[in-house]
């Protein structure tokens, strides 16, 4: 009855459109006042779930990306884009993805991929001819890649649910091949669909417009290596490279590339502390959620149900994909790590599946679902700046699915695709 509770009143509050923080905090006194438990309960676990020392680096990277969002480096990462890959067919959809793999390395977060360069793209492909729900379908699916390149928010979340086991640094080098995998799946799909609605291509600029623009690029892209190189080498922690990040990203965007005014500036700050809260109320309120979990022994039960279906770890993991993707449809990717990482992690060791490897798994599925209505929040930004509607814009996103859960399969079944890099640069 107790789990009845929890999940029901959860699924209520959600379709009501309640928002999800509030829905989890809710499903959770709801089943602590049923379990006549202390209320006092969910506000201990609620701070004791964003009280975690490795959880400061997310409000750190998130200001850093709002200050090179806001401090021209989009603006450079999509002009070296477009003089690489602007006269493939498609050429402005291939410069979109290419431009938001790059601007994914040093935001770390899907929402502002979009915003940065689908505020840019997604107006230029409609000026060349580009359908709306083309240009925006390309952007909001190149998105996704950010989720899985350092400084990825999301890999930090699930480095510290998961208990602190498994290293930040070693996420951030899984997710870099699966990353590129789905930004070249992304690119497919894109070439093949420009083809069959015959996109115009943009003229070759010429090498030495890619080398000036690639200077240029420089700094911005530095920051990637600041934030990846540092870690890796063990010359700084993961928090401590977000507050080099936010550093260097100010000294770029005021010394370099004189960008930003005054304006901008608390303009970053105030929207930075505006997520981050959001953020940090989600992971409270998911935390609470978790232990609630943890006490009713959901997670040894979610093993035993799994293991009684089957015992066949392929058939396990389809099942684990299914529901997390059935998941994402209705849930945002913060809560989704907090809440399925106690459920699924442990069926994941059960069958011998690594946690580094089945983070970067957890987050992709997840991720796919932030591009998946009704709850898409990057489905929603991205046809908010192209200006249509959500049926609009799922015409033609079918290809751009499919790469991305053919890249999922891809990065389940081979381990060895998350697992490498970390194991080599050890």
């Amino acid at each position: 009855m107790e789990i009845a509770i929890l999940f029901g009143v959860f699924a209520l509050l959600l379709v009501l459109g309640v928002p999800v923080a509030f829905s989890i905090a809710a499903a959770t006194l709801a089943t602590i006042l049923y379990l006549d438990l202390p209320p006092i309960v969910v506000v201990q676990q609620l701070g004791s779930g964003f009280n975690k020392v490795s959880l400061l680096a997310i409000p750190l990277f998130i200001f850093a990306g709002e200050l090179m969002l806001r401090g021209g480096i989009s603006e450079r990462l999509i002009s070296l884009a477009s003089s690489l890959v602007g006269h493939l067919r498609g050429g402005l959809g291939q410069v979109s993805v290419v431009a938001s793999t790059l601007f994914g390395g040093v935001s770390g977060s899907a929402l502002a991929d979009v915003s940065a360069i689908g505020s840019t793209m997604i107006p230029q492909m409609e000026k060349r001819g580009f359908s709306k729900d083309y240009a925006v379908d390309v952007t909001v699916s190149a998105a996704l890649v950010a989720l899985l390149l350092p400084p990825s928010h999301n890999l930090i979340l699930y480095s510290a649910i998961a208990g602190g086991g498994v290293s930040i640094a070693d996420l951030f080098a899984a997710g870099i091949v699966p990353a590129l995998l789905l930004a070249l799946g992304i690119m497919i799909a894109a070439y093949v669909l420009a083809r069959i609605r015959n996109y115009p291509t943009e003229a070759f600029p010429g090498f030495g417009a890619v080398g000036v623009r690639f200077i240029a690029a420089i700094p911005g892209l530095l920051l990637i290596f600041v934030i990846f190189g540092g870690i890796r080498a063990g010359i700084f922690t993961a928090i401590e490279s977000a507050a080099v990040a936010v550093v260097y990203a100010l000294l770029v965007t005021l010394l370099v590339y004189r960008g930003m005014g005054w304006g901008a500036f608390f303009g970053a700050v105030a929207h930075a502390a505006r997520s981050s809260g959001a953020v940090l109320f989600v992971i409270g309120a998911a935390g609470a959620f978790g232990w609630l979990m943890a006490y009713l022994q959901i997670p040894s039960m979610a093993v035993e149900a799994l293991q009684g279906v089957t015992d066949n770890k392929t058939l396990v993991l389809l099942m684990i994909l299914a529901i997390l993707l059935v998941l994402g449809t209705f849930m945002d990717l913060a809560p989704m790590i907090i809440i399925c990482t106690p459920i699924f992690l442990p069926v994941a060791r059960a069958f011998d599946v690594a946690p580094l490897h089945f983070g970067v798994i957890l987050v992709l599925a997840a991720g796919i679902g932030l591009i998946t209505p009704p709850v898409g929040s990057v489905l929603f930004v991205g046809s908010a700046i192209g200006r249509i509607t959500i049926a609009e814009a799922m015409k033609s996103i079918w290809p751009f699915y499919l790469a991305a859960i053919t890249v999922l399969l891809l990065v389940t079944f081979i381990p060895a695709l998350s697992l490498t890099l970390p194991a080599l640069w050890r």
